[in-house]
């Protein structure tokens, strides 16, 4: 009946002497096994055991149908509270207009304050490839550093196969000091 979620109910409870919680939440004290099925018997409901590693385990009697759905209910609430990650991607041009730029750069600042990743790419093509790699380096460079938010390079500037890119998310400890970390992004590009 409840082997799929481990939650031992009634007669599938092993231990001697539980620690038993009432129906209406009050602390009925540590009691035998056959003294707590008789508690929960009287109030026709179930013994359902809450917290098998304590010493002595918890049991409380309720509803065992309502302790699934209160069950379910927190496991839906704790997985909508954990936010989904996912690397969002902003792609400029050697051409990109400084204007273009700064709406990118925008969106960039928003996904990272959702939380998510952002993949900065300098897409090259045709006669672009054979430029200057310094000079490329330090294009996606001075778009990183129009970013208005905290972030940190999680990726330095590297070679990718549509030109080069960095990944950045957000620092919150830079943030919490109310800094941009700006002058400290350009630092680890170089290394790459």
């Amino acid at each position: 009946m409840s082997t799929n979620d481990k939650t031992r109910i009634n007669n599938e409870i092993r231990a001697a002497e539980l620690r038993v919680i009432g129906s209406q939440g009050e602390n009925l004290g540590v009691l035998s096994f056959a003294e707590a099925m008789k508690a929960a018997e009287a109030v026709s409901l179930d013994l359902i055991e809450i917290s098998p590693n304590a010493v002595p385990p918890v049991a409380k009697i309720m509803d065992y149908g309502k302790f699934q759905y209160e069950q379910k209910k927190r496991e839906s609430a704790a997985r909508a509270k954990a936010k989904v990650s996912e690397t969002k991607e902003v792609q400029i041009k050697v051409g990109t207009g400084d204007n273009d730029m700064r709406l990118k750069a925008k969106k960039a600042a928003e996904w990272l304050e959702e939380g998510h990743r952002v993949r900065v790419e300098l897409f090259l093509k045709g006669r672009y490839k054979g430029m200057e790699e310094a000079f490329l380096k330090t294009r996606l460079e001075k778009f990183v550093l129009l970013i208005p938010y905290a972030y940190r390079i999680a990726e330095p500037i590297a070679k990718s196969p549509k030109g080069f890119a960095a990944i950045l998310e957000r620092d919150m400890k830079a943030k919490t000091e109310g800094t941009k970390p700006a002058s400290s992004s350009s630092t680890p590009a170089s290394d790459a």
